[in-house]
């Protein structure tokens, strides 16, 4: 299909969406003049007021036809006098692809490279263009396999699906709003018509009436059917335009592995959902792990540390890699499954371009700790750059840990105030166990109704692991607080705790510490034992 039909197919369709409004806003007018006519005077009016109100939202629909502008991605913008390397890849896979190369880079903190295009005329003209490119990308990518996607992506352009984009997006946008629309009244007059019924319950017990049960399953039933037909009409939009922004994916495969090569092109498609999961994985329990205390790691090392923690779980990510997700996103992915990719691109024959640029995609860049840096600067909010930086990873980690302890949050906490009206040390509550009071505290405990129920060494079982797990925090905490406590940074798994050594000079095992404290006949010795160990050295673990 070539561009002119399919900016015509677009158009029609986002034409589509008007006159279903149109259509009906008519048809409310058409129910409104046979109401007036045939229908009670009173019921009529109430009827009309109804229609009156569903076609607010659908004449607020059909005068939406300016959408905002599309605000540019946050990012780093860099110059060819920045990174000219980077520059002269593009340019040359743009000559390649037989294409204009964009005019324009956008380093991103995202696992992502997408192009865009400000095109005119409904997208038959040609406009300025941009390429998003994802940092994440480059620190975990071979050249060859950025090559693969940058081919990719600039296969869009040489294909004009840029130039398409803003008006599919716009039509998918007005839809989206319309439908919206709807399901806000619908929820608004749902909650009115709860508080409605809770007033008259709220009166009805005050006279000694039985309440009735809120039932507001009819409350904007109106809006929620005009809302479903958009929904219809959405289904309809969607996967009108899914098939072909599916070939449109075939076709820039098939176009960066004609120029990078099939085996490059198909490990970047194997990848980049691995990258994908990793770098959610590193945002949650590395990057962002001291922003609850207003803590970051060292300048450039909110992006930079992906790439080390990459190289040392390279053996995790094997299995994710040899086995690509089967299935899109959602129904209307506009991507296909990376396995179906994956599948197409390895069936091409041998082309013998396996050994090409095997270099780490970080190394186009001229300086990535400058970088690095500098995109912090782009992505991160005002108020984030504001939080303390830590001189690395390791003071990182032992300020998170030590702020955290502080917290006292845990169930037996909550427990122990509610039993002793106290607040809880864990010389305290080692007392009070050393007292024979332990299964008294647990009854204060959050507790499920067979919990509850239970007695005896039935009850004991059922509160032990919330017991167990709670003094331990609460071990840890004392421990930090003594200064016998050591946190270990690591790349490779979660943060390794260093407690004093047991008696024989093995590391201890706090399990093993804790479990006497919360057995059948409870035995603090062991834990106390551990607490009255010298604080070591500073820098010993």
């Amino acid at each position: 299909m070539g561009t002119t039909l399919r900016a015509l197919r677009a158009l029609l369709l986002l034409a589509g969406f008007y006159l279903l409004g149109v259509l009906l806003l008519a048809a409310l007018a058409g129910a409104d003049y046979l109401l007036l006519l045939h229908a009670p005077t009173s019921l009529a009016g109430k009827l009309v007021i109804v229609s009156v109100l569903l076609a607010i939202p659908l004449v607020r629909g059909l005068f939406m036809l300016r959408t905002p502008q599309d605000e540019e991605m946050a990012g780093l913008p860099v110059t060819e006098a920045d990174e000219p390397e980077l520059w002269r890849t593009v340019r040359e896979l743009a000559d390649e692809v037989g294409t204009a190369g964009p005019s324009r880079i956008v380093l991103t903190a995202d696992v992502n490279a997408a192009v865009a295009e400000d095109a005119r005329l409904l997208g038959l003209l040609p406009g300025p263009r941009r390429l998003y490119l994802g940092v994440p990308l480059l620190q975990g990518l071979s050249q060859a396999q950025l090559r693969a996607v940058l081919a990719h992506e600039l296969g869009h352009y040489s294909n004009s699906d840029t130039r398409l984009s803003a008006l599919t997006v716009r039509g998918r946008a007005q839809v989206l709003r319309t439908i919206r629309h709807f399901e806000q009244r619908a929820d608004r007059t749902a909650a009115r018509e709860q508080a409605k019924q809770e007033k008259k319950n709220t009166k009805a017990e005050a006279k000694g009436k039985q309440a009735k049960e809120v039932d507001t399953g009819n409350a904007g039933i109106t809006y929620r059917a005009m809302a479903k037909i958009y929904v219809g009409y959405a289904k309809l939009y969607f996967r009108a335009t899914l098939s072909v922004s599916r070939r449109q994916e075939y076709a820039a495969d098939a176009a960066a592995a004609r120029i990078t090569g099939r085996d490059a092109t198909a490990s970047a498609l194997r990848e980049i959902p691995v990258l994908d999961g990793a770098f959610d994985f590193y945002m949650d329990c590395y990057a962002t792990l001291g922003t609850g205390q207003e803590l970051l790691p060292p300048r450039g090392e909110m992006f930079g540390g992906f790439g080390r923690m990459l190289s040392a779980r390279q053996l995790e990510l094997v299995d994710r890699r040899d086995n690509p997700p089967t299935g899109p996103s959602s129904p209307y992915d506009s991507h296909p499954p990376i396995a179906e990719r994956v599948r197409r691109i390895e069936g091409l024959p041998d082309d013998g371009r396996a050994d090409e640029a095997r270099g780490a995609a970080l190394d186009l860049l001229a300086d990535p700790r400058r970088t690095l840096a500098e995109l912090e600067d782009a992505v991160l909010t005002e108020e984030v750059r504001r939080f303390r930086r830590t001189a690395d990873w390791q003071e990182l980690l032992d300020l998170v840990m030590a702020q955290s302890f502080r917290a006292g949050t845990s169930p037996l906490h909550r427990a122990y105030v509610a039993y002793t009206n106290e607040q809880p040390t864990l010389t305290a509550l080692l007392d009070l166990i050393e007292d024979g009071r332990l299964w008294q505290l647990a009854k204060r405990l959050p507790l499920s109704d067979e919990a509850a129920a239970a007695q005896g060494r039935v009850f004991r079982e059922f509160v032990r692991p919330t017991l167990h797990r709670s003094l331990t925090g609460m071990a840890l905490a004392e421990l930090n607080t003594r200064g016998l406590l050591r946190w270990e940074f690591s790349w490779e798994r979660s943060a390794i705790p260093h407690l004093p050594p047991a008696v024989d000079g093995t590391e201890t095992d706090l399990d093993e510490v804790v479990a006497p404290a919360v057995a059948d006949t409870p035995d603090t010795a062991p834990l106390r034992a551990l607490l009255t160990h010298e604080s070591p050295q500073r820098g010993a673990l």
